[in-house]
C-alpha cells in the first residue's frame, strides 16, 4: 500500500512485543525516544505480556517505524496486524446535569456542573469555553471541570473510541463551601459530559483514503466490482489511451481488509473522515461498528487523545 498525504493524527496501530524477553527494557527506551524525534507516532503503555502498541499515520509509517527497531537498532519483533483507529463525535447539541455528591464523616464532596455540547466542523478539535456566572462556581474549580472533560472525551459514549469536535460549554452549577473540592468537580465534569453525549447523536467516523486506479478499459468491472465490494464510491473518471484512471473515496479499514486477490496497491492519500456505517463490517461481532471495540487502538490507553482548547473570552 502506497501514500502520498498523511494524516495529523494516528489512523493505523499495529501491536508489537520483542522476540527476546530481556530486549523488553530496551524496547521501551526505543520506542520513547522515537516518540520524541516523530511528534506523529504514539505508544501506548506496555501489556502485562510486553506488548506495545505503536500508532501512526499510515500503513507505511508503521512499517518503517518497526523496520528501524529490527534493522538499526537490532531488537527482533513480533508484529501482528494493523488495525484501524475509529473516532466518534457528536451530531447535534444538547444539555445535561452532572452532580458528585459524597458524605463519608467530616468534610464530604461535592461537585455540580451543567454542561452543553455543541458539534463543531470536521478537525475543529475540541474546545472548553466557560460562561459561568459570577459566584455560581468558585473559579478554582474550572480548570478541573475542563479535565473531567477531557477525561471522558477519551473515552468516548459508543465504543471506547475518542471523541472529537465539539465545544463543551459550562454554563450553570454550585457548589459547597466546606465540601467541594478538585475531584468533586473533575468527576462532576466527566458525569456531565458523558450524560450529554449520549444525548447528542453521537457516531462513529472511520478515516477514508483518496485512491487513483489505473487500469485496462477491458478490466473495468473487475475493478469497480472490488471497489464496490470496499465501499468504496467513485468521485471522477478519466480516459489516458487504453486505460481508464478513476478517482475514488474508499473506508481505510476496506483496504486493508484482506481479500482473494490480495490487499490492493495503488496510490492514496488520507482524505479525513466520515460516519461509519451503522450495520457491522467485516471482522466484527455482527451488532455494528459502534458495538465493535477495538482490540489494539483504542481511545484511553495512553495515545491519540484529542486536546481540549481553552475558547478565549
Amino acid at each position: 500500500m502506497s501514500d502520498s498525504g498523511a494524516p495529523d493524527r494516528p489512523v493505523l496501530s499495529v501491536p508489537v512485543r520483542p522476540k527476546a524477553e530481556i530486549d523488553s527494557g530496551n524496547l521501551q527506551r526505543v520506542l520513547t525516544g522515537l516518540v520524541q524525534e516523530d511528534p506523529t507516532l504514539r505508544i501506548s503503555a506496555p501489556s502485562a505480556d510486553g506488548q506495545f502498541i505503536i500508532c501512526g499515520t499510515s500503513e507505511s509509517h508503521l512499517e518503517t517505524v518497526c523496520d528501524r527497531i529490527s534493522r538499526d537498532l537490532q531488537i527482533e519483533l513480533e508484529i501482528g496486524e494493523p488495525k484501524v483507529i475509529y473516532l466518534e463525535t457528536i451530531r447535534r447539541t444538547s444539555e445535561a446535569d452532572g452532580k458528585y455528591i459524597r458524605q463519608t464523616g467530616g468534610h464530604g464532596n461535592y461537585g455540580h456542573v451543567k454542561l452543553r455540547l455543541e458539534p463543531g466542523e470536521p478537525g475543529s478539535g475540541c474546545r472548553f469555553a466557560n460562561e459561568i456566572g459570577e459566584g455560581q462556581i468558585s473559579p478554582e474549580f474550572i480548570e478541573p471541570i475542563r479535565r473531567g472533560v477531557l477525561k471522558a472525551a477519551r473515552h468516548g459514549v459508543l465504543a471506547g473510541y475518542e471523541m472529537v469536535d465539539f465545544r463543551a460549554v459550562l454554563y450553570d452549577g454550585s457548589y459547597h463551601e466546606e465540601d467541594s473540592n478538585e475531584i468533586g468537580f473533575k468527576i462532576a465534569g466527566s458525569v456531565a459530559f458523558k450524560e450529554a453525549a449520549r444525548k447528542a447523536t453521537p457516531i462513529v467516523l472511520e478515516p477514508v483514503m483518496s485512491v487513483e486506479v489505473e487500469v485496462e478499459e477491458e478490466n473495468l468491472s473487475d475493478a469497480v466490482r472490488d471497489l464496490n465490494g470496499r465501499r468504496g464510491r467513485i468521485e471522477d473518471v478519466k480516459h489516458r489511451g487504453a486505460f481508464v484512471i478513476y478517482y475514488a473515496i474508499v473506508p481505510l479499514a476496506e483496504l486493508l481488509r484482506s481479500s482473494a486477490r490480495g490487499r490492493p496497491d495503488y496510490p492514496m492519500r488520507f482524505a479525513g473522515y466520515e460516519p461509519a456505517p451503522p450495520g457491522g463490517l467485516d471482522g466484527s461481532d455482527g451488532a455494528g461498528v459502534t458495538a465493535n471495540k477495538p482490540e489494539g487502538p483504542r481511545a484511553g490507553r495512553g495515545f491519540a487523545y484529542a486536546e481540549l482548547e481553552e475558547t478565549p473570552e
